[in-house]
């Protein structure tokens, strides 16, 4: 591996000069300008001049205006209507690795419907001992788990198959989230019901009017599967399948269902149409791989990104972004300014997590030439990161799901970035 070569002024040094100059670095003009007296320290703003808002202002704390920007969006012309699409995270403007719920994104099949907690209802049946009915009071009587994982839609970057497209980190790698869930072990309640020797599979069906099914192995449901009521701490979010969804640690989201309603107890698969006809990857000669249900190591930089410039011109310059892996903990990422000529060890925020997001950060001093920017992420099972070229020569062109391909954005001498591809 070749460390890119860096300027020989040190951030220190930097950030010291532009102190001593009054700030010419954050003004990014002459000397004589920044020298000049900055009447937002001299002089009393109107912040300080009175009284803030009590207490009781927002009894439900929202952000403030000034980040009114970082919302969701959705893409109106990937489907006809919202009641059946999905929106995606604005992770370009955040940082850390736990997603807000109400920046968390959205795929509804059938709109996000009102479930009161008095009127959720959970059945285990099928091949059981005992056909068991819960109610949302029972669930919490349950010794229950904390976990944080991240869930990400199998068609997360799909539109990148055949080439750079959408111009935006949410928009590329924004079906991703990742909360700390609380809640009952799936393995918990099929014990409480006495799953039968024949039981090889469980069947996961929503409450909404898609009946959105799943088909997930025995074995998995016993592990590490959790029947969830909450998310960072509160209570789930409509939108998140309130009051309680499955989650299902490193497999593709479309496994989470939402408004949990059934958990039947199968000898295979059932095989329904959201693992026949869709969530399958179709190779080049026409054929589809089926039961790929785990989210490979992934990775993409969030800033520099189209959607978060480079304002302050060349120096001192943060490169950041999120890495994450269905089969296991994320142990490294590289990251490349020149668009995989060389590669630097990119520093993570905190040791990985299983099956949770990492944060990476590369400190560089920028000279304020073009960069191409990529991260590969390497995770807990020796998995890198494959480039875009890779995952075609074995997949095609035919593919939508588990794009996991190492993304390149351009940065230009100005700062502006823009999707590319270098293969």
């Amino acid at each position: 591996m070749t460390d890119q070569s860096q300027p020989s002024t040190t951030r220190r040094g930097f950030l010291k000069a532009g102190l001593a100059t009054g700030g010419a670095i954050a003004a990014g003009g002459a000397a004589q300008a920044a020298q000049e007296p900055d009447p937002l320290i001299t002089e009393i703003q109107p912040w300080a001049q009175g009284l803030g808002d009590g207490v009781d202002a927002t009894p439900y704390g929202l952000p403030i205006e000034y980040e009114s920007d970082v919302i969701r969006r959705n893409v109106e012309w990937l489907t006809a209507d919202t009641i059946s699409s999905i929106n995606f995270t604005p992770i370009h403007a955040l940082d850390g690795t736990i997603t807000p719920q109400g920046c968390a994104f959205e795929r509804h099949h059938s709109g996000a419907i009102e479930l009161r907690k008095e009127d959720y209802r959970l059945m285990i049946n099928g091949l059981v001992d005992r056909p068991l009915i819960f109610t949302y009071a029972d669930l919490e009587r349950f010794p229950r788990e904390n976990r944080v994982y991240f869930c990400e839609c199998a068609a997360n970057s799909g539109m990148e198959w055949a080439g750079a497209q959408l111009n935006g980190a949410q928009f590329t790698h924004g079906m991703i989230h990742n909360m700390e869930y609380s809640g009952v072990p799936l393995r918990t309640l099929l014990e409480e019901a006495g799953v039968k020797p024949e039981g090889k599979w469980v069947y996961v069906e929503g409450a909404d009017a898609s009946s959105n099914g799943r088909s997930i192995p025995l074995e998995k449901a016993m592990d590490d599967v959790l029947v969830a009521f909450k998310a960072n701490g509160e209570a789930l979010r409509k939108e998140h399948g309130y009051p309680v969804r499955l989650v299902v640690p490193g497999w593709e989201g479309n496994m989470w269902v939402k408004w949990l309603r059934r958990v039947e107890v199968t000898t295979q698969a059932i095989e329904s149409r959201e693992e026949t006809s869709k969530y399958t990857d179709t190779l080049a000669d026409g054929t589809s791989r089926k039961w790929t249900w785990v989210m490979d190591a992934k990775s993409v930089i969030t800033s520099p990104s189209p959607q978060s410039p480079v304002t302050h011109g060349p120096g001192p310059l943060v490169i950041t972004g999120l890495a994450w892996s269905g089969r296991g903990a994320i142990t490294r990422v590289d990251v490349s300014i020149d668009g995989g000529k060389t590669w630097q060890i990119a520093r993570l925020a905190q040791e990985g997590q299983d099956k949770a997001l990492s944060r990476f950060y590369l400190d560089i001093n920028w000279d304020g030439s073009e960069m191409f920017l990529q991260s590969r992420a390497i995770d807990s099972t020796g998995y890198v990161q494959p480039t875009k070229t890779q995952l075609r020569e074995v997949r095609g062109l035919n593919s939508i799901y588990h794009n996991n391909g190492i993304q390149t954005w351009w940065v230009n001498a100005n700062g502006e970035a823009e999707n590319v591809e270098i293969s």
